[in-house]
């Protein structure tokens, strides 16, 4: 399409951008009416799988806000249950697994993704959206294999990840064949998005905060590298990497091939630039200011558009996904805000 808003990919590239763009983690669904409407008849797996359904979905946001970018809706589990992880999402507990990974021979029971045969609704997702409607460019999405792992081991979300880190300290054989097994799985996977047409990647790595940094080196980076490496390999897309409460590695994360690296709102872009951060960084308003007045959100949007256009590579978005509380009404405005405020 000769008229598509491009401005994310152009940022990425460092090519002149006419305002900062913007989109919101766990921007479609959430918290809006239409999708609360079908949630009443489907849950999120029915969702996913009917691709037209899903494409709704995943396009409402930009019809409603106005963002630069859709983010497909689906859940970072659904490459799991092919390789034949009993996963079931729990209404307000989320992933619970009734199989975890408890030794080797788990992992090597694993199956290997073939996301055509596995995962067909995601690829038609995506080529409904890419093919016919959409005017902005659509990421896709894994989850990367520390959190993934988490859940395998955990049985379900978890607070401290004892289970998880016990594994890691205690069993590395077994700990560094599931992270193998996993970044396999999500290379085929990513890769399939891409070759239907997602224009950019973003790698969740929501619960690695939970570990310090030589932990990280040793127990995840090389999984991370071979992962990101893997993907460039086969695709030159931009690759974002995104987690909660990992501010204390954001320099392990900057020495990764990754293009993108997400803030949450614990560590300002000011604090990134001083530790000499040389990606695009994305972020990062707290999404709890949704939920003030109005002049206090504005506020906070100022300094981060400012603080990003000092640093030079800035993608808006929130430090966290939306929460259903938010009013949608809301999101349009920072949106507006974000563009009018970045154009000046």
């Amino acid at each position: 399409m000769s008229n598509k808003n491009n401005t994310i990919l152009d940022m990425i590239q460092g090519k002149p951008v006419s305002h900062t763009p913007v989109w919101f983690m766990r921007q479609a669904g959430r918290s809006q009416p239409e999708y609360r409407r079908l949630k009443e008849k489907y849950s999120l797996f029915e969702i996913t799988h009917q691709p037209e359904l899903c494409a709704y979905v995943t396009h409402l946001p930009v019809d409603n806000y106005g963002t630069d970018v859709a983010v497909l809706y689906k859940d970072i589990m659904t490459p799991l249950k092919p390789i034949g992880v009993d996963v079931e999402i729990k209404s307000g507990v989320g992933p619970v697994i009734s199989n975890p990974i408890k030794s080797i021979q788990d992992v090597e029971k694993l199956g290997q993704i073939d996301p055509k045969r596995d995962v067909p609704y995601v690829l038609d997702t995506i080529k409904l959206l890419t093919e016919e409607k959409l005017d902005v460019p659509l990421i896709g999405f894994t989850g990367a294999p520390f959190t993934l792992a988490s859940y395998m081991i955990e049985g379900g979300p978890s607070k401290n990840y004892h289970f998880t880190k016990a594994m890691m300290y205690r069993d590395e054989a077994t700990w560094f064949a599931l992270m193998d097994h996993l970044v396999d799985m999500s290379i085929a996977y990513v890769s399939a998005q891409i070759e239907a047409g997602a224009e950019l990647i973003q790698v969740f790595d929501s619960w690695v905060g939970a570990l310090n940094v030589s932990d990280y080196r040793r127990y995840i980076k090389p999984a991370m590298q071979k992962l990101i490496s893997g993907i460039k390999a086969q695709h030159d897309v931009p690759i974002i990497l995104f987690g909660v409460g990992a501010s204390h590695l954001a320099q392990e994360w900057n020495d990764l091939p990754i293009d993108v690296l997400g803030l949450d709102w614990r560590l300002s872009i000011q604090e990134a630039k001083q530790l000499g951060l040389t990606k695009t960084l994305q972020g990062n308003l707290d999404p709890s200011l949704l939920l003030a007045p109005w002049e206090v959100i504005e506020e906070n949007i100022k300094q981060i558009i400012d603080q990003g256009r000092d640093y030079g590579k800035h993608i808006f978005n929130l430090g966290h996904g939306v929460f259903p509380q938010v009013q949608p009404e809301t999101l349009k405005k920072v949106t507006q805000f974000v563009h009018e405020y970045s154009r000046r």
